[in-house]
């Protein structure tokens, strides 16, 4: 939607990188909502049957609900779902369920003000995100998705807390091991919080029973036995699933990326802006989506540590 964001994650958009002069994309260069729309009709012709909304920030992008209502009448789009920080949920969560959205999953990585600061680096209050939440649930969402992104020494000590406020409001959380993405957030393998230390320290406290991974799916669910709700594992540093993911990105300003890792992008911004049809843009997904061989997550090691890769902020997490 925007490779604009209101914080500044250190393991996402670092202020040192992402400050006042960094050049954002201008207005013309990004998608328009006729545009996103018309690709999403191409892509559910090919198959696809789930759009997820991401940033940057989707929320800072003007007349969100407008585009949500557009998506919404795609045909052959079953689940249409949005990824955001939450701090304008409580503004605009009745007026994207009334549109059409069916998903929420907010960004939580501390429930501790002044960590939420330092992880941030903004002085937002975390009952702003807490506002949010019950917004979105007294509009209608629910179970809503909370992303946690562990990171060692930084926010590990509160996994316990963090899994008890996703069990007592009846939320779904997911821990997210810490990720190489882009070439800005200082990442360190030293820094990676393994999924199954996670789980280990959940099942000690709420014992974990299995759930069933749909196809293409990047969580490894568990349920808590004492009916407490479900939990989910990413564990994309320690258990890489390139072999079984099913996920294309899009960039705001128009290049699709078949990785989170990639470094180039198909420009089909440029294609859509010179009078092509959807047949030759369906042509060209699918002949390109063909050919794809993204292995980063399996193949990382020093020798790829140096590769170009894209920006978390630019094509969602």
């Amino acid at each position: 939607m925007t490779d604009r964001c209101n914080f500044r994650c250190t393991y996402c958009m670092p202020k040192e990188v992402f400050g006042p002069g960094y050049p954002f994309l201008p207005r013309e260069a990004v998608l328009s909502f006729e545009e996103i729309t018309r690709l999403a009709g191409i892509f559910a012709g090919l198959g696809v049957t789930k759009v997820r909304l991401t940033g940057g920030e989707p929320l800072l992008r003007r007349e969100l609900p407008s585009l949500v209502r557009k998506l919404a009448s795609v045909p052959g789009l079953e689940d249409l779902a949005l990824t955001t920080n939450g701090v304008l949920l409580s503004e605009l969560a009745p007026a994207l369920r009334a549109a059409g959205l069916k998903r929420l999953t907010v960004s939580l990585d501390t429930l501790r003000q002044e960590r939420l600061r330092a992880i941030s680096d903004t002085d937002l209050p975390l009952a702003t995100i807490l506002n949010g939440l019950e917004a979105a649930r007294a509009a209608g969402f629910g179970p809503i998705k909370l992303n946690c992104v562990l990171q060692r020494g930084v926010n590990d000590d509160e996994i316990l807390a963090l899994a008890a406020y996703a069990r007592e409001q009846g939320h779904t959380l997911r821990f997210i091991e810490f990720m190489d993405v882009g070439r800005t957030n200082g990442w360190q393998l030293d820094s990676v919080v393994p999924a199954a230390e996670v789980h280990r320290i959940l099942h000690a406290q709420w014992p974990l029973e299995p759930i069933a991974t749909d196809q293409g799916a990047v969580a490894r669910r568990w349920r808590y036995a004492d009916g407490g709700g479900e939990v989910g594992l990413i564990a994309s540093v320690t258990g890489p699933f390139c072999a079984g993911c099913d996920r294309a990105r899009l960039s705001a300003d128009g290049h699709l990326y078949t990785c989170l890792f990639a470094g180039e992008g198909l420009d089909l911004k440029a294609f859509l802006r010179s009078g092509h049809g959807d047949p030759d843009l369906a042509a060209l997904l699918a002949s390109h989506w063909k050919r794809r061989s993204d292995r980063y997550s399996e193949r990382r090691s020093a020798d790829t540590a140096g590769l170009p890769r894209i920006e978390m902020s630019h094509i969602g997490g």
